[in-house]
């Protein structure tokens, strides 16, 4: 194989995309990764980024139904998040992995209520 055979050139968008979610739930990604970057921080400024494109919308007089559906097409990720770190959670065990089961829900109740 060389150089410029296609598997040594890296993932497609799409494959690393797939990675990305399929390392998650596998429980692949370290648990503090998980928490605190893939979802305290990044998922936070995404769903403030979703949030703030809704009110937007709201202020625009656009239909409602577009507004909600703004805010709310990212529960299903939301979701996806806090399930992993469930897994990866109940596979570490302790109490910092309890803490941060509890974390993730409090987390997703947040983002789906603000």
């Amino acid at each position: 194989m060389d150089e410029s055979h296609p598997a040594r050139t890296g993932p497609s968008k799409f494959g690393g995309l797939a990675g990305f979610f399929r390392s998650r739930w596998q429980g692949r990604v370290p648990l503090d990764r998980l928490f605190w970057r893939d979802m305290v921080l990044v998922g936070t400024a995404i769903n403030i980024a979703s949030s703030v494109l809704a009110l937007i919308l709201l202020g625009l007089k656009l239909p409602l139904w577009l507004v909600l559906a703004v805010h709310f097409t990212l529960v299903p990720y939301n979701l996806f998040l806090t399930f992993a770190v469930w897994r990866t959670a109940e596979k570490s065990g302790g109490g910092k992995a309890s803490l941060m089961m509890l974390g993730s829900a409090l987390w997703l109740i947040a983002t789906v209520v603000a």
